[in-house]
């Protein structure tokens, strides 16, 4: 999904009411001057936390909770103790850039270790050299369950979709690219994510008695250039190549399942955003993998 993480969030900071104590009185016995300020009673003073999100709004969403996930590890996790949750680490503040990306853009640059989930770095939210725009730093929620936690994956922002596009050698001065191209370009992208797992959840329908709870999405990696057996034998036919490929692995209930999607050029719908034509199925790692694809198949050829 292109999907960037960024580094894990730093704990909450509560705010309290810091409470002013009246001064001590003027002696033993002695009371201080009629119309004094300090015979007044002394009322409480109450400091509100600064302006700004996400301290001073409502129901604030607090940072990522550890979650209890899969087994324990040998010698067991210590008494009152939570083991982390399971998944990729840049993810844990991608809500951040959702409700608040101008603060955790700053507060996320320095990073450059690689997320093993996706194979990215973390989120560059930085403007690039000589870029000829400023682009949004907001990411989208998807509906796509990250395994291991109970939230969902979350898209790049424009302007990680720009850094990531220079880091893998694109130059803008080539296309000419401007602001509204980017913003659409980022709906094709988190539009074709979405049909790719839908695709997956007609496949998992099949398997829906081993993981009743539904999967969910573990990791993902893009291999534009190592194309599929299917996809070269469909190029033999006079069909064209896909101009990507993903893989997924999905957990289904504890068990990895990989499944390939191959990206084909399609029309763009402009109301919808859909753009690709995708051939999703899962890889033939498994003998209930085989035994799908052979039924599935036989159910078109039928119909």
């Amino acid at each position: 999904m292109g999907a960037t993480m960024s580094s894990p969030a730093p704990p909450t900071v509560q705010a309290q009411a810091i409470v002013a104590t009246p001064p001590p009185a003027f002696g033993v016995g002695v009371a201080p001057p009629e119309g004094c300020p300090m015979h007044q009673a002394q009322e409480p003073v109450k400091v509100a936390p600064p302006s700004g999100c996400p301290m001073h709004q409502a129901g604030a969403p607090t940072a990522d909770k550890p979650t209890t996930v899969g087994a324990v590890p040998q010698g067991g996790a210590p008494t009152g103790v939570t083991p982390p949750a399971v998944g990729p680490v840049h993810q844990d503040r991608a809500y951040e850039f959702v409700g608040c990306p101008m603060k955790a853009a700053a507060a996320g640059q320095g990073q450059s270790d690689i997320d093993p989930a996706n194979m990215m770095p973390p989120p560059n939210q930085l403007p690039s050299p000589e870029q000829p725009f400023p682009l949004p730093v907001n990411r989208e929620e998807s509906t796509i369950p990250r395994s291991g936690t109970d939230k969902n994956w979350v898209y790049p922002s424009e302007q990680m979709f720009w850094n990531a596009m220079l880091r893998k050698g694109w130059r803008w001065k080539e296309d000419d690219l401007g602001q509204q191209d980017m913003s659409n370009i980022i709906k094709i992208h988190n539009t074709n994510n979405e049909q790719a797992w839908q695709e997956i959840l007609k496949w998992e329908a099949l398997r829906a008695r081993e993981c009743p709870c539904g999967p969910s999405l573990k990791r993902f990696g893009g291999k534009a250039k190592e194309f599929s057996p299917r996809a070269r034998m469909r190029h033999w036919m006079g069909y064209e190549l896909p101009f990507d490929r993903h893989d997924w692995i999905v957990d289904r209930c504890g068990k990895e399942v990989r499944y390939v999607i191959d990206y084909y050029d399609g029309e763009i719908n402009k109301d919808t955003y859909q753009f690709s034509i995708l051939d999703v199925r899962p890889a033939f790692d498994s003998i209930d993998a085989v035994w799908d694809r052979m039924k599935v198949a036989w159910w078109r050829w039928t119909s």
